[in-house]
């Protein structure tokens, strides 16, 4: 069981990336920037966050505190990302940093305790407290991007297709499979 957990958990975070990125690729450059007042945070200061946390959380993730004292979390907030390819740039350090983590972790290792802050997490608690972290800010990159795009195509089922989208689910015979799997397949 806790080596399917390792699986699910690697594919939800895989999942919730990849809504980030289908959002990055329906918002103009401008608006990756854009904040809808001084209080509230751009596109690219979330990802600023996101990267920030992410290096800091999973770097030597099992040996040192994930709180590390070279992050400046509050730099993080400042907007001062100026183009796509940095904010990509960091998108993808930040989540490269924590799959590489993830993936090297071995079943025996989900009981270990590891530090946040001081604060002692099994393995197993730290990845649950970051799959509740980094969806929230997923989120929030989607909600603006929604906003801020010209033209939204959704990620998830559309408004409306509600009835048709589980007509076609349950014309399918019963299967296992992870609820991410389709939606991380690639398109042609």
């Amino acid at each position: 069981m806790k080596t399917n957990y390792l699986e699910s958990a690697i594919k939800q975070l895989e999942y919730y990336k990849s809504l980030g990125d289908k959002t990055f690729d329906q918002v103009s450059d401008e608006k990756l920037f854009w904040q809808y007042h001084d209080d509230s945070n751009s596109i690219a200061t979330i990802v600023k966050h996101l990267w920030g946390n992410m290096r800091s959380r999973w770097t030597d993730f099992l040996t040192t505190d994930g709180e590390k004292d070279w992050r400046n979390r509050d730099a993080e907030f400042e907007n001062d990302i100026s183009t796509r390819a940095e904010l990509l740039r960091i998108w993808n350090e930040g989540w490269e940093v924590c799959f590489h983590a993830l993936k090297s972790l071995r079943e025996e290792d989900l009981d270990t305790i590891i530090y946040i802050r001081n604060q002692g997490h099994t393995v197993m608690e730290a990845i649950n407290r970051q799959l509740a972290h980094y969806p929230y800010h997923v989120g929030q990159i989607v909600f603006i991007g929604k906003m801020a795009a010209e033209k939204w195509d959704s990620l998830s089922i559309p408004k409306g297709n509600s009835q048709q989208f589980n007509a076609e689910k349950f014309a399918q015979p019963k299967h296992r499979e992870h609820f991410t799997d389709e939606s991380l397949k690639t398109k042609p």
